[in-house]
């Protein structure tokens, strides 16, 4: 047997479908069902976009710079659920 894993996309794969989802929605031609579809998949969209950043902000924060001038990347713990 096969095991399914879904693939989460990066930042700019998930924000280019959140957008196009924006505006299909917002054009006011999707019918209820499709829509109500496209707002979950935006929400998950959404916090996707959220932790990339999130993850990202902790990795910056992390830089840490040293008495000689050279840049330190210190290992962190995401404490953020998903």
């Amino acid at each position: 047997m096969e095991a399914k894993t879904k693939s989460v996309p990066s930042f700019e794969v998930a924000l280019a479908r959140l957008e196009a989802i924006v505006e299909s929605m917002e054009s006011g031609e999707v019918p209820l069902a499709d829509l109500l579809a496209k707002f979950e998949e935006g929400n998950k969209l959404l916090k996707t976009c959220e932790a990339r950043l999130k993850d990202a902000e902790l990795k910056i924060d992390q830089l840490k710079k040293a008495k000689d001038g050279s840049v330190e990347l210190l290992p962190f713990e995401t404490t953020r659920e998903t």
